[in-house]
């Protein structure tokens, strides 16, 4: 009896696997609201989310969320938050130009469209660029470049991604009477599971441009070949 009780509780167990993948995801998601609270920081918050996810489908689980959480924030802090300020300037003067145009109504109406393409463009962006910041060492205008070329490696998935991101939150606001409930699961998971959905659609690809991992998730010595900067070894998963 205590071995069939010690096997079903150790690691190795499917029960074990369970509650080891849910830990991190629980605790990537505290991280992450904690560390967006300031709202400016959210990029680099949702840089370092993607890399705790990345990370547990590249070492099987066998991580700390919060150890790798400040490691992704940190080693991509400058990055993210750039791109986010930038991010939010143009959401910001997006928002500013509808309502502008609304008010004034007529042909001026129909410019709120170009908004939304805009908006839309600059969302699949967003959604391929913080996992893409997250994996690869590069500038941020090499990052940017990346994300394109996976972005356009596969439009479809592409749309499927930034629907992942933006349906869950819609649907919230949308459904105003569940409020508390949603909110209590974007509080505990609900950030990190979207963020882990979107990461296994790409892990595939990105494992063709990234170092083999050896048994305790570390990058294998063989791979670490000298074509591969100091910068980008630090940055790589």
């Amino acid at each position: 009896m205590k071995g069939i009780i010690f096997r079903f509780f150790s690691n190795d167990s499917v029960w074990g696997q369970i509650m080891t993948r849910a830990w991190i995801l629980i605790g990537a998601n505290i991280m992450f609201v904690l560390f967006s609270l300031p709202i400016v920081t959210a990029g680099p918050a949702f840089a370092a989310l993607y890399h705790v996810m990345l990370r547990t489908l590249r070492s099987d689980g066998e991580i700390s969320p919060l150890k790798e959480f400040w490691k992704g924030f940190k080693g991509n802090f400058r990055q993210a938050l750039v791109y986010w300020l930038i991010v939010l300037a143009l959401v910001l003067v997006g928002v500013l130009d509808i309502r502008f145009s609304v008010y004034m109504g007529g042909i001026l109406t129909w410019f709120k469209y170009g908004i939304y393409l805009i908006g839309g463009s600059l969302l699949i962006l967003t959604s391929f660029l913080f996992p893409v910041m997250a994996a690869f060492g590069d500038s941020l205008r090499g990052l940017v470049r990346n994300a394109f070329y996976f972005i356009g490696k596969n439009p479809v998935r592409a749309l499927l991604i930034a629907l992942i991101n933006a349906a869950p939150i819609v649907w919230t606001y949308m459904d105003l009477q569940r409020l508390p409930l949603y909110s209590f699961i974007w509080v505990t998971l609900g950030f990190s599971a979207c963020a882990m959905a979107v990461s296994s659609l790409l892990i595939g690809d990105f494992n063709r441009f990234l170092p083999a991992l050896d048994e305790f998730g570390n990058i294998a010595e063989e791979e670490k070949g000298p074509d591969l900067g100091d910068e980008q070894i630090q940055h790589l998963l």
